[in-house]
């Protein structure tokens, strides 16, 4: 005999006979059964007909429990069986005879010490394990978490994609609890990786602290706390709070990863022996753009190229990739990049020193153009750098999406603002060094035409090696790196190069500098 989710007088489903009736969500009713009178006790979750009602429905069941069957973790409630295709569709998950999170705080208080970080790093685990099969929970809360003991088992994520069925919006179905779903969901976005790091951090403070994080009250009220990030970690130990506060962040973006908490929480719990790592914190809200002071500081500090704000050191011999927020060198399972040849570190250098003397040149020729157009293409490149990692940060939140390059589009005018005062401050540095370099110049008696190459020259090396250089090293090595990993077009990009400086230095030599767009030269005082 069968039974409707709304029969609980009827005995079995599937085979499995109900024992009794543990609880009912928006998705289904959820029964503890047995099948056969030994047999190993399951959660049988029995979905509601207007959940799972056509076939389309239930091949997106069905594909989704073939992924889940993959999930083997002792922090999950695995999938033993399931039937999307049966009259009463069902999906059965090791059963875990213990008290919900929800319910051990509701009786006991708040988990703290060491069992709090152990519970932290445990749910971490379980989330990772379920993405690592290419599902995302969506709905991570304390209600969702069983504890077997002083261990949180992860529980209900049999129905994560199904939960992107659109059917459900027209029923009105609110999928997840205020409070615990991540503001981009509130908004209409896809769920990321970065909505389960939000749940996950509202969850753990709750544990933490024995009220949930944003408050009680109407619904609207507190998802209104949730866009706002406006949260209440008092009684969460100073560092966790930290990395939940990160993770707590509006903006996905600002989030750390699931990984980065992993690195920080193994060492501390699950795996003692690993090296520890810096807790995780959100990055600055503008990480390219830096205080003079800090910037002076990254120029000592150069042999490494790390700039503050970034987290990431930049190779030289790399061309430069997205952005990281809280990025380490050597972590356990990074892999090192590859050593350049020497040869070919040679030729790199030998064009992009020819590069230079053509900007020198052109600054012997014509002075005025030259400049602009200088400055012009840093504030492009650096415009165009933080596009780039902006495109990349959110695709490694979720995944590539066919209007990627409709949405970089679109938020380039916003880039070509946001970089202006870096953009000034490296102008500001690089004028001021190639100053330096006129004063020495004046100093010798050069030539003006010498005296405007050297000027040039040191302009293009600031411009280069100056804070937030590397937003302009980057899109430049893209483009330099390629040519001389191969001899033949290294050769033929040297040749134009040589012969681009050597045209300009004979029109400046033979012709005299021509000061356009102004009418003559600024200042007969100049040397020359």
């Amino acid at each position: 005999m069968t039974t409707s989710p709304r029969d609980d007088a009827v005995a079995t489903v599937g085979g499995y006979t109900l024992l009794a009736r543990l609880g009912e969500g928006g998705m289904g009713v959820v029964h503890l059964a047995r099948r056969g009178p030994a047999g190993q006790r399951v959660a049988l979750k029995v979905l509601r007909p207007h959940i799972v009602g056509d076939e389309e429905a239930r091949r997106r069941l069905a594909r989704e429990v073939g992924s889940l069957t993959r999930v083997r973790s002792q922090w999950v409630a695995e999938i033993v069986d399931a039937d999307p295709w049966a009259e009463v569709p069902y999906v059965a998950t090791r059963y875990v005879p213990g008290l919900s999170l929800h319910d051990l705080v509701v009786e006991e208080g708040p988990v703290t010490g060491a069992d709090l970080l152990w519970l932290a790093s445990c749910l971490a685990e379980g989330i990772a394990s379920v993405h690592a099969v290419g599902v995302l929970h969506r709905d991570v809360k304390p209600s969702n978490v069983l504890m077997e003991g002083r261990t949180p088992i992860l529980i209900d994520f049999g129905l994560a994609r199904v939960a992107d069925d659109p059917k459900l919006t027209h029923t009105g179905w609110l999928l997840g609890t205020p409070g615990y779903l991540a503001p981009e969901i509130l908004y209409g976005d896809d769920a990321t990786p970065a909505t389960d790091v939000h749940s996950w951090a509202a969850t753990v403070a709750y544990a933490g602290t024995g009220h949930p994080p944003f408050g009680r009250g109407p619904s609207m009220a507190i998802m209104d706390r949730v866009r706002r990030g406006q949260f209440d970690l008092d009684g969460l130990p100073p560092e966790l709070r930290e990395v939940v506060a990160a993770a707590l962040a509006p903006d996905p973006l600002e989030r750390p990863t699931l990984e980065q908490l992993l690195a920080w929480l193994r060492p501390l719990t699950t795996r003692p022996g690993e090296r520890r790592t810096p807790p995780p914190t959100a990055p600055p809200h503008d990480p390219y753009t830096v205080p003079l002071a800090l910037a002076s500081q990254a120029a000592a500090d150069d042999t490494t190229d790390v700039w503050p704000g970034h987290g990431t050191a930049e190779p030289h011999t790399l061309a430069l990739t997205s952005y990281q927020p809280g990025y380490q060198p050597g972590e356990p399972g990074e892999q090192a990049p590859a050593r350049v040849p020497w040869g070919e570190r040679l030729r790199r250098g030998t064009l992009l020193a020819g590069l230079a003397l053509v900007a020198g040149a052109g600054c012997a020729a014509y002075p005025w153009i030259a400049v602009i157009l200088l400055l012009v293409l840093v504030w492009l490149l650096r415009s165009g750098s933080l596009a780039g990692s902006a495109r990349d940060q959110r695709r490694d939140l979720r995944g590539r999406k066919w209007y990627d390059g409709v949405q970089l589009l679109v938020a380039t005018p916003w880039h070509l603002v946001q970089s202006v005062p870096g953009t000034l401050l490296l102008a500001l540095w690089s004028v001021g060094l190639a100053l330096a370099a006129a004063l020495v110049c004046y100093a010798v008696a050069a030539g003006l035409s010498l005296a405007l190459f050297v000027c040039g020259t040191a302009l293009t090396v600031s411009l280069w090696l100056g804070p937030g250089g590397s937003r302009v090293r980057g899109p430049v090595s893209r483009v330099v790196n390629p040519l001389a990993a191969d001899p033949r077009r290294w050769i033929v990009a040297l040749l134009l190069v040589v012969a681009a400086a050597v045209g300009l230095g004979l029109r400046a030599d033979l012709s005299g500098t021509t000061w356009t767009p102004a009418d003559g030269r600024p200042s007969a005082q100049l040397p020359g």
